[in-house]
């Protein structure tokens, strides 16, 4: 068997060829089995025994593999890990990693779904992103409706520069909404008069 493995597997359903056996077969199978779990190499003239221990031999020696390639598996996640530096994942194929399957064209197909773009103006794409972006860091989310009267709001600007303007100058304030920047200024002065 395998070196330095302290343990082994022996499922249930072998009951059933077992108990066709007599108390002093299934003894003489078991210590067969053991001799060959502890790589002593058993052999008998036994044709019971043989014919009883052929499947759970095969059963064996497929356990056998299937440790040798999750030991494996597991060593080089580790190495991995010893070696990454502080900002390097953990490889998406260790144990229990998240197996979803997400790549780039699903990710870039949800975005799209999220953000009806078609019903934006091609100026107005780049700094919609930029303030949808701005709300995500601050985990504000648009409802379907809010999304449409943003977008319906952002119409009024005939030029990328205005808006791109307008929504750094938000941005930079912190602030909930998209003003012009002369219209914010106006409405709240940067300093109280005494």
């Amino acid at each position: 068997m395998a070196e330095n493995k302290k343990s082994f597997l022996l499922y249930c359903d072998i009951i059933h060829t077992i108990q066709q056996l007599s108390d002093e077969q299934a003894g003489n199978l078991f210590k067969h089995i053991l001799q060959y779990v502890n790589d002593q190499n058993p052999s008998t003239d036994n044709v019971i025994t043989n014919i009883a221990f052929e499947p759970i031999k095969q059963q064996l020696k497929r356990d056998l593999m299937k440790y040798d390639s999750i030991r494996k598996r597991n060593s080089e996640n580790a190495k991995m890990r010893w070696d990454a530096t502080a900002c390097d994942r953990i490889p998406n194929h260790a144990k229990n990693a998240d197996n979803d399957n997400d790549n780039d064209n699903d990710i870039k197909k949800k975005r799209e779904k999220a953000i009806p773009m078609g019903d934006v103006p091609s100026h107005l794409v780049k700094p919609l992103e930029l303030w949808l972006k701005y709300k995500k860091e601050k985990r504000q989310k648009y409802t379907k409706i809010g999304l449409q009267q943003l977008i319906d709001k952002m119409k009024k600007y005939t030029n990328e520069k205005q808006a791109m303007q307008d929504i750094t100058h938000s941005i930079a304030n912190n602030w909930s909404g998209i003003y012009a920047s002369s219209e914010k200024e106006q409405t709240q002065p940067m300093y109280k008069k005494l």
